[in-house]
């Protein structure tokens, strides 16, 4: 994802995980919020389910005010299998937390793919020469 009107560059790809072994909202991800910081795009959300009974899942962005936005509610995830939640890329802005809810603890695990994208080139990144 490429934004042309401000200058990006990759500062990093990563990913987070969780297993959800409880009912909490549970924090998958805080976007970063240093001065350098643009954005954060989620390109991938992956719930996988292992047990033998669907569940659901609820997923939720908490902004820098502390107001929370619902991106899924209550989305099934079926028996022993993986869904991607996402159809195109989640864009999050800095400080904003990624949170996930199971229904059910003890069911679902969630991996989201990430790239985190600077205004300035940082040399010490391990994407600098590329």
């Amino acid at each position: 994802m490429l934004v042309t009107s401000i200058p990006q560059y990759i500062q990093g790809l990563t990913n987070a995980k969780v297993d959800l072994t409880n009912t909490n909202n549970t924090t998958l991800y805080t976007a970063p919020s240093d001065s350098d910081f643009n954005a954060s795009v989620i390109n991938s959300l992956l719930v996988s389910n292992d047990s033998g009974s669907a569940d659901t899942i609820t997923v939720t962005i908490t902004d820098s005010d502390s107001a929370v936005f619902s991106v899924y509610k209550l989305e099934e995830v079926g028996a022993l299998s993986t869904k991607e939640l996402l159809s195109n890329d989640l864009i999050m802005q800095g400080g904003e937390v990624l949170k996930v809810q199971a229904a059910t603890g003890a069911r679902l695990h969630v991996i989201a793919s990430i790239q985190e994208l600077t205004k300035t080139r940082i040399t010490t990144s391990a994407l600098a020469n590329i």
